[in-house]
């Protein structure tokens, strides 16, 4: 067997749910329990690899790129808040998210916690939205009744990703976060805007560690 033909039958062992494919499932799975941007670059491999187009994982280009990004970027900031003033607050979940108080005013801690927010969130959108719809979408189909089911499960891999780093009350949150970011990217087939929306979600968590305003906008509607 040539190189050829020996790379087209690995990139159609990788595209299928033989051994190569469902290893290549279950470690970039495994690469979000450690960090976001190990299963980004495991994707990358993956898509070179599989011979796998960008376009197939969501990466399509907006046709007005600055309003596309700039609308999900406001997006993100305006779910974050109401998902912090009225949503987590009806759920029962506390005012302070404890696990990341060490950023509270904390200027040295900043930088690594907005690398981390920034790169974990594409390495998670392009998991649970661009990649696992790919290989669902392969398994289940299109349909709506498909993507609904898409939605439901990477919702519920999302949710239990966050519930040893962040508790029940993040799994909470990352149970809303995964059915509306799943939802719009079953809509759109499009990453930007939802990577956009992620990011900007995540770093107003953070701005409002760092000011010390969670308690203030999670009493702000419930007192």
């Amino acid at each position: 067997m040539n190189t050829r033909s020996m790379d087209d039958s690995l990139a159609a062992e990788l595209r299928g749910f033989g051994p190569w494919g469902l290893l290549a499932l279950l470690g970039i799975i495994a690469g979000t329990l450690f960090f976001g941007s190990l299963s980004a670059l495991l994707i990358v491999w993956w898509a070179w690899r599989s011979h796998t187009p960008w376009r197939e994982l969501g990466f399509r280009r907006p046709k007005r790129w600055r309003r596309t990004v700039i609308v999900a970027l406001l997006i993100g900031v305006a779910f974050k808040l109401l998902m912090k003033a009225l949503v987590m607050p009806l759920l029962g979940a506390p005012a302070l998210n404890l696990r990341y108080q060490y950023l509270a005013g904390n200027p040295l801690a900043l930088p690594f916690a907005l690398y981390v927010v920034i790169f974990a969130g594409l390495g998670e959108e392009m998991v649970y939205r661009g990649y696992l719809f790919e290989r669902l979408g392969k398994l289940l189909g299109t349909g709506a009744g498909a993507r609904a089911t898409t939605v439901v499960l990477t919702t519920a891999l999302f949710a239990l990703a966050h519930l040893s780093d962040q508790g029940i009350a993040g799994a909470e949150q990352a149970t809303m976060t995964g059915l509306a970011f799943g939802v719009a990217y079953a809509v759109t087939e499009n990453l930007v805007p939802v990577i956009a929306a992620h990011a900007a979600f995540d770093l107003t968590a953070v701005a409002l560690i760092y000011w010390r305003l969670e308690s203030a906008v999670a009493h702000a509607v419930f007192r």
